[in-house]
């Protein structure tokens, strides 16, 4: 029965997000003005309302109200290699391996900020700050450690920010956010009875979702006329997820004793991040970039879903349902910069290196992430004194990783090409 204890709302929380320029669960995908330069300078430049995602105390920066917004679009591929799969030694598992299963994905953003007064600014965000999508092919060798992952937040972030003087400037907002997620597995028929192993799999879905509280802060310094250094803290978010788990198409012999839907709980808690980053205005027309994110994923060492109203006979494979992660905080370090060729237009570029929360003991179908380079370009357009449009391209190379997991071990190697488009108008 073992099997099944990877078929819950471990997809919920825990999936492979390779279609996003930030590793794990994490999304970066705020501002298109800010990916032109791989995010390098996210917390300590203000170049249109997105600040107030990257550092809110950047919104004291902003001469006039302003509405800005965008869709960020992620085209992600796989690379299956050295696949094998087996129940049992002895018992070999057949299937594909095609690769193909993070569809197309669209991610929006959007922000508007305004004056009060001199020194003070408010304004509101939304934006997704965490989720994935990926669908495993049917049939696919490795569905009984997962086939269907989805998780979307999506926050909505108040926020003001105060300015001291002309050099140092604070903002803080709460963040309502919501957290949905899907999941669907197989469970081969042998884990109900070896007697029953040349009958179809059975299907476990998984629903659940939760609204939750957290916040970010930051500051932001002007050390001199040319350098300006930021610092921005996401702070953790704690999840109680209700749902439902389903259960189908089991055997015919065990059918009516499991077959059927339960509702289904899980405590997950989104780890907080530090970002830090410094702006340098070399010359007149050239910026430049550094900046680093420190992410505390250790916050996810596993999680425990527990399932209500289960069959006796069934409560030690889907009543309580356990799956280690053993995640690791991380580091990411990005460098760019922006060249100004006239008043109309402005270039970028940058580079970023992205660490895995996950490493080949422990990581997962799910979560086949591994060490990641970004490599970036953008530009903006000043259309008018009150119109900016912003797009940017990112490629996203990431090292081959190892999956060993109870049923199945595989090669895997990501890749994903994004493209930002942002408009900000100004009143």
């Amino acid at each position: 029965m073992k099997y099944s204890n990877k078929a819950v709302l471990a997809a919920a929380i825990a999936a492979a997000s390779t279609q996003a320029l930030a590793n794990g669960l994490a999304l970066n995908e705020q501002s298109a003005s800010s990916a032109g330069s791989a995010y390098a300078g996210r917390a300590s430049s203000a170049a249109n309302a997105s600040t107030l995602f990257g550092n809110p105390a950047g919104m004291s920066r902003l001469e006039r109200a302003e509405v800005s917004g965008g869709l960020a679009f992620i085209d992600a591929s796989t690379d299956i290699s050295d696949a094998e799969g087996q129940l049992a030694p002895g018992l070999p598992v057949s299937g594909t391996n095609d690769g193909d299963m993070v569809p197309f994905s669209t991610i929006p953003f959007g922000y508007y900020v305004t004056p009060i007064s001199n020194k003070l600014h408010a304004g509101i965000g939304v934006y997704a700050p965490f989720g994935v999508e990926s669908d495993y092919e049917n049939g696919w060798q490795g569905r009984y450690e997962g086939v269907t992952s989805m998780v979307q937040v999506v926050t909505i972030q108040p926020t003001v920010s105060y300015a001291f003087n002309d050099r140092v400037s604070v903002g803080f907002g709460p963040t309502i956010n919501h957290i949905s997620g899907e999941l669907t597995s197989n469970v081969p028929a042998a884990a109900f009875n070896p007697a029953l192993a040349a009958m179809s799999d059975a299907d476990v879905e998984i629903e659940g979702d939760d609204i939750a509280y957290g916040y970010n802060v930051g500051v932001l310094f002007g050390i001199t006329d040319r350098l300006d250094w930021g610092l921005t803290y996401h702070s953790k978010v704690d999840y109680s997820l209700e749902g439902d788990t389903t259960i189908s198409g089991t055997p015919a012999p065990v059918a009516p004793a499991i077959d059927g839907k339960y509702d289904a709980e899980l405590d997950i808690t989104m780890p907080e991040s530090v970002d830090t980053s410094f702006s340098f205005q070399a010359t007149d027309a050239l910026a430049l970039y550094a900046g680093a994110t420190f992410t505390r994923w250790s916050r996810l060492e596993g999680i425990e879903v527990e399932n209500s109203g289960v069959n006796a006979m069934f409560q030690s494979s889907f009543g309580t349902i356990t799956e280690e992660l053993e995640w690791e905080d991380t580091w990411s370090f990005a460098v760019g910069g922006a060249y100004q060729l006239n008043p109309k237009w402005v270039i970028r570029a940058g580079y970023a290196f992205d660490e895995s929360p996950t490493n080949d003991q422990h990581r997962t179908v799910r979560i086949p992430v591994s060490d990641r380079d970004i490599y970036t370009l953008g530009a903006g357009w000043n259309v008018s004194d009150d119109l900016t449009l912003d797009a940017a391209y990112a490629y996203i190379d990431e090292e081959k990783g190892e999956v060993n997991q109870d049923t199945y071990s595989a090669d895997f190697e990501n890749s994903a090409h994004g493209l930002a488009l942002q408009a900000t108008y100004r009143f």
